[in-house]
């Protein structure tokens, strides 16, 4: 498709929109580091640079995978429904947006560096943190959803009455899906942030109850992995076949995926919740068959991907039945090629995501792996993984476009998401095998059970080898960033040689023929709903029936949010 100039307000925004929170990010990354190093009891210190493991496990968990992804994805919805639509963003909604995500990530950003909002990523009840943490989480959030509701459905309805016989273009299907599913997700989470965290905060109510704060969470919670995947998803089928020299496969293929992602990607956050009682074990299974479904879409994508590198390589003149593999540009400096090489290294991490993620699905499996280091492993393959290194590989992609520069230090950039891959395989390897040896998640092993000091009762060398692996894969992906950030930070200061644009590398469809089960939004959307309704109304009012309601204090300095590193150290010194 044809370049789009951007510049002014818009180029700005979206620029800004890529680079705070990479900045961010950097602190997040070199945090993740010192988590592997001192889980290895490598560093045995209780805090590094004045940030403690457990303040700075809530740092590295909200920045990845809250910050750097909504702030990225909402970048690239812009990008992507101004080159595809070709119509201008509505620039005031999208200054108020900003200003809200960049206000809110800045107040909640606070509250975690002076040491008021150490609740960990998962920060359900019954940590408490200080106000300012969920004002300001509130703020990103709703800054996030405004140009969805104010620019990108406008633009979209004014499109298609422009175009009223033309199917709508499959990466804008694909980023209304994704900001469908994020505000239906967003409704429980500020559910319980606002009647029941921020208030008890404050000190304004007494009582809270937990199960219903936890169920109110993760109906949010493994549903925004998926918020995380599509964009992902947006760049395998619509511009991976491309940098290939190929076509998507199946036009028809694509759009089902997206739209069984906003279908079964909701209603199944009850499989974070198996060993919680007060919730019935048959809703539980509910959710876990849909867990299973909403792998579907993902089998899809396998099969549509897979054939359109087939393609795209066979067109190239690979030979024999998997000769195709040996033709793709693994390492190519020529024009936008090089991007696959953070797709391909995503998909090969995705693949031991998704292995594992069925496990943690499965009931009794769960109950092995549930909050053990398995869990750490899993999630690093898959927000870690595809997630990751396609977001990081768009954005040098995107950054280069919008300052009309080429990418600098292209050899390292390419290095980078392999260094990345391998890196993350030590790791999750290395985590899935002391999980399945008992190691506990969110634990600082070092002070506490790889310390020899810790007594008999709590010492465990058997789990030393290979938390020492796991912080060699972290110090092997933490290169591969470094290298990632040379090309970023070159190419962000490079001096401009051309105009500004968005211009991505869009594929053309082999097969194109659809049918209206797939070019209509509305009745998905209807369907989410229902399924939505049909899974949670009960689980949700067992919650509020079942639920312990108890006296809890307001947010503390000191006391109430008493960090959990400050329990291991008091356990190490039992006899």
């Amino acid at each position: 498709m044809q370049a789009v100039p951007v510049k002014g307000a818009t180029r700005f925004i979206i620029l800004s929109e890529l680079i705070i929170p990479f900045i961010l990010l950097i602190l997040g990354v070199l945090l993740g580091l010192y988590q592997a190093l001192a889980r290895a009891g490598i560093i045995k210190s209780a805090d590094l640079f004045g940030i403690n493991y457990y303040q700075g496990l809530t740092l590295h968990g909200v920045i990845n995978a809250v910050v750097f992804t909504t702030f990225f994805a909402v970048a690239f919805g812009n990008a992507i429904m101004l080159h595809q639509l070709k119509r201008p963003l509505k620039e005031g909604v999208q200054w108020v947006s900003w200003v809200l995500m960049v206000g809110g990530t800045l107040m909640a950003a606070w509250a975690m560096l002076t040491g008021r909002a150490t609740v960990l990523y998962t920060f359900y009840l019954p940590m408490v943190a200080h106000w300012t943490f969920y004002v300001g989480a509130t703020l990103l959030l709703i800054g996030s959803i405004l140009p969805y509701f104010f620019d990108w459905i406008p633009n979209t309805l004014a499109w298609r009455r422009e175009n009223p016989n033309a199917k709508l273009p499959l990466a804008v299907l694909g980023n209304l899906v994704n900001f469908t599913l994020w505000f239906l997700i967003i409704l429980p989470l500020a559910t319980t942030v606002l009647f029941q965290m921020l208030p008890l905060s404050l000190g304004l109510i007494k009582e809270a109850n937990v199960l219903l704060s936890r169920t109110l969470f993760w109906f949010f919670g493994h549903a925004l992995v998926y918020f995380w995947l599509i964009p992902s998803y947006i760049m395998l089928y619509t511009m991976l076949p491309k940098l290939v020299g190929g076509k998507l496969y199946s036009d028809s293929a694509a759009r089902l995926a997206f739209l069984l992602f906003l279908l079964f990607s909701i209603p199944v956050g009850l499989h974070h919740q198996y060993t919680e009682g007060g919730l019935s074990s048959g809703w539980k299974l509910w959710h876990a068959f849909l867990t299973f479904m909403v792998a579907l879409p993902s089998f899809i994508t396998a099969f549509t991907v897979a054939a359109s590198l087939e393609h795209g390589a066979r067109l190239n003149g690979a030979q024999g039945l998997f000769g195709w593999m040996g033709k793709l540009p693994y390492w190519s400096h020529e024009g936008d090629k090089w991007l696959f090489a953070y797709l391909i290294s995503g998909l090969i991490l995705f693949l031991f995501g998704g292995i594992t993620g069925i496990v943690n699905a499965s009931y009794n499996l769960n109950l092995i792996v549930h909050n053990t280091a398995w869990i750490v492993g899993h999630f690093h393959t898959t927000v870690g993984g595809l997630v990751t290194l396609s977001f990081l590989g768009m954005t040098l992609f995107m950054v280069a476009k919008l300052r009309g520069v080429d990418i600098k230090a292209k050899s390292l950039a390419l290095a980078a998401p392999y260094l990345w891959m391998v890196g993350f395989v030590i790791f999750e390897i290395a985590l899935s095998v002391t999980g399945l040896q008992g190691a506990p998640r969110r634990s600082n092993l070092g002070i506490s059970y790889l310390d020899p000091a810790s007594g008999e009762l709590l010492y465990r060398p058997d789990w030393l080898f290979w938390s020492h692996v796991g912080a060699l894969g972290g110090v092997i992906a933490v290169i591969g960033f470094l290298a990632y950030m040379v090309s970023l930070f070159g190419t962000l200061f490079a001096k401009p040689v051309k105009q500004p644009e968005i211009d991505f590398p869009m594929s053309e469809a082999l097969h194109e023929q659809t049918t209206p089960l797939v070019t209509n939004l509305r009745p998905w959307v209807t369907a989410t709903l229902l399924l939505i309704a049909i899974s949670y109304t009960y689980p949700v009012y067992e919650s509020m029936t079942r639920g312990i309601v108890a006296n809890a204090p307001g947010y503390q300095s000191e006391g109430n949010n008493l960090v959990p590193q400050q329990a291991l150290q008091q356990q190490s010194k039992l006899p």
